[in-house]
């Protein structure tokens, strides 16, 4: 069977709302090019994807005790073209449904998924050798193989646990014990933090392997002042940053399927159409510099300061462009379409997700702005750096391991300190200097098409992991 099984709530392009997705959906496929052999289990939603490919059931299974009885369906995603295998885990009155998470009872559809996928795999011939277990939706797994004697078949089997994002924990309610599988008292520490049940404390305090998402991250869990901090610091001998990579196949500017523009010889040319394209339908002049917002606006991603920074910037200078791309907070939504009401010669915006207008922003931007007040590792600075898109970083997590600033040697990006307006907007102030200078700035797109964050090299450290 698998040497390799990974277990998450999201993968690409199944089911997505953010990085995790994206790490799910190409990590396994950069392993099984490597020679080591995987797969996915994730829950089966009602969206999209699952509805258009074919799938073929491979197990049905039941779970019961005195306090829950459901069935559950194993289902094989058949020629999906993934670069690995897919397997997805249905119990139709709990994860079969349109939206991945925002329902009450979160924590019991998480609990149920990961019973019976441990129910699936200890039933294999061949078991596998890891479960690398990606955040707190799959953080009990490490506990139930060790604790629960109905695994007690896969209790040799080393768990990998990796925190792509430390601020959601999953916790809930000890009440909810009772539809765990039975496990014994002298364990209950291992599941407990603050007296509620813990998935996220109890992965960290279960699994063999910790890895964050960068080392940045890791040294901002274990050195700032968070919940968890006493724990990161407990168990630091098991943890290790490691810096996501991107899927070099499906971010390729010289082969992107969502680009009417392609990247041939000259960058000046690739990125001048592309901003024209994705710029033709709006009020936006092309020939000014282009700074857009890719992601969630939330607070964590600093969503509160663009609407702040847009306003203060152009109401006192007109010579920038501001795309956003992204949904969220309602009160920051309608925010940015009254600053876009404004401007409306400056700002355009587009709330909501939509991958293709995505992908044709980093080519038609000249910069990418992400003010983040968290930011584990960011996969959205290396999509744009590998379409010659100059990031505006804060100095945070990954965002500081991954961007070097235009100001030291062979720096490629502008980074600033300070989640704030003011040091927002030095850097768009930077940011014009810079395209008033083309020289520079071909310069720099040159360095940014030549960085190397494919998978490579990440993925030897996972097998570092895995075998030690």
């Amino acid at each position: 069977m698998y040497k390799i099984v990974h277990l998450a709530a999201e993968c690409f392009p199944i089911a997505k709302t953010g990085g995790l997705g994206d790490v799910v959906g190409a990590l396994p496929k950069y392993l099984n090019k490597a020679g080591l052999s995987t797969c996915v289990l994730l829950p089966q939603y009602n969206q999209k994807w699952v509805q258009q490919n074919t799938k073929v059931n491979v197990w049905k299974g039941n779970l019961s005790s005195s306090h829950f009885n459901f069935n559950y369906y194993i289902n094989q995603c058949v020629d999906a073209g993934l670069g690995f295998e897919v397997y997805l885990v249905d119990i139709p009155d709990l994860l079969f449904r349109e939206n991945i998470y925002g329902y009450q009872d979160d924590h019991l559809r998480f609990l149920f998924f990961q019973q019976a996928a441990l129910d699936w795999i200890k039933n294999w011939n061949d078991k596998p050798e890891v479960l690398h277990c990606h955040d707190h939706h799959t953080g009990l797994i490490p506990f139930m193989i060790k604790h629960c004697p109905a695994y007690s078949l896969l209790a040799h089997v080393r768990t990998v646990f990796t925190i792509h994002n430390g601020l959601y924990t999953g916790a809930f309610a000890w009440y909810n014990s009772r539809f765990f599988p039975e496990f014994s008292f002298q364990s209950k520490g291992s599941l407990d933090w603050d007296d509620t049940i813990n998935p996220l404390a109890c992965a960290i305090k279960c699994c063999d392997w910790l890895t964050t998402v960068s080392g940045g991250y890791l040294d901002e869990l274990r050195f700032q002042p968070n919940p968890l901090q006493s724990l990161y610091n407990q168990h630091w001998q098991k943890s290790k940053g490691i810096v996501n990579g991107i899927d070099a196949d499906v971010w390729n500017p010289k082969t992107d399927k969502n680009l009417t523009v392609k990247l041939a010889k000259s960058i000046l040319k690739f990125k001048q159409k592309s901003k024209q394209e994705i710029l033709k339908d709006t009020s936006l002049n092309p020939d000014l510099p282009l700074i857009v917002f890719i992601g969630r606006l939330v607070n964590e991603k600093g969503g509160e300061l663009l609407p702040q920074a847009i306003g203060r910037y152009l109401s006192r200078v007109g010579n920038v462009n501001f795309y956003v791309l992204g949904s969220g907070s309602s009160d920051i939504e309608n925010q940015l379409q009254r600053v876009r009401e404004l401007f409306t010669q400056s700002v355009a915006t587009y709330i909501g997700y939509n991958e293709a207008l995505a992908h044709k922003l980093y080519a038609g931007a000249d910069f990418l702005i992400m003010p983040s007040i968290i930011e584990p590792c960011g996969l959205n600075q290396l999509y744009a750096m590998r379409y010659a898109t100059v990031p505006m970083v804060r100095s945070v997590g990954g965002l500081k391991d991954t961007v070097v600033d235009i100001g030291d040697t062979n720096g490629y990006g502008i980074r600033f300190t300070n989640a704030n307006v003011e040091d927002i907007l030095y850097s768009v102030n930077r940011a014009v200097d810079l395209y008033a200078n083309p020289k520079l700035l071909e310069e720099i797109r040159k360095r940014l098409v030549a960085l190397n964050f494919s998978w490579e090299k990440a993925v030897k450290e996972y097998i570092e992991i895995y075998q030690y």
